[in-house]
């Protein structure tokens, strides 16, 4: 239980700071039944626990006025898209290799520029911080990685997925 709940802060975490949360058409859609519901529930619970940590680092920063078009901004680039990307195992299955291939380059794509997008809303807001205010950002995403356990590589290559995929 503790490794699920570990892999489940992981999960969240990573989602809402790192950016690597990946984007889905809506073919993919997640699979129907008690697994999808239990997905959703991850999900909704994953979005709230997103945006009380958002809430409490602005809390934290205490901005300016002049700072909130550049808060709404990052705020904005850290949502992550509607649906995480799942590929059809079924229709992986059909393709030659070379299309799957093709098909993971693209996946890798959509989460590279959700990524890019992340990183530049995160630039230009922490640009309208002043140092006091970079000093308190810096720590407090240092601690939210830290939560993680500080690991993303391993975070990144499955570590929190028991090896499944």
């Amino acid at each position: 239980m503790k490794s699920i709940c570990t892999s489940f802060i992981a999960a969240s975490l990573l989602a809402g700071l790192s950016g690597l949360a990946m984007a889905q058409t809506p073919t993919e859609a997640l699979t129907p039944g008690p697994r999808g519901e239990r997905m959703e529930q991850m999900h909704a619970k994953m979005s709230a626990r997103h945006a009380k940590h958002l809430a409490e680092l602005k809390g934290k920063l205490n901005l300016q006025a002049s700072q909130d078009g550049a808060w709404n901004n990052f705020a904005q680039s850290m949502q992550k898209p509607e649906r995480m990307a799942r590929p059809d195992r079924v229709s992986m299955e059909k393709m030659s290799t070379p299309e799957r291939l093709e098909r993971m380059q693209a996946m890798k794509a959509e989460r590279d520029a959700h990524m890019q997008k992340r990183i530049n809303g995160t630039k230009a807001f922490y640009a309208s911080l002043s140092a006091e205010q970079q000093q308190i950002f810096d720590k407090e995403t240092a601690q939210a990685m830290g939560r993680t356990g500080g690991d993303m590589h391993r975070m990144q290559h499955g570590g929190g997925h028991h090896g499944r995929h």
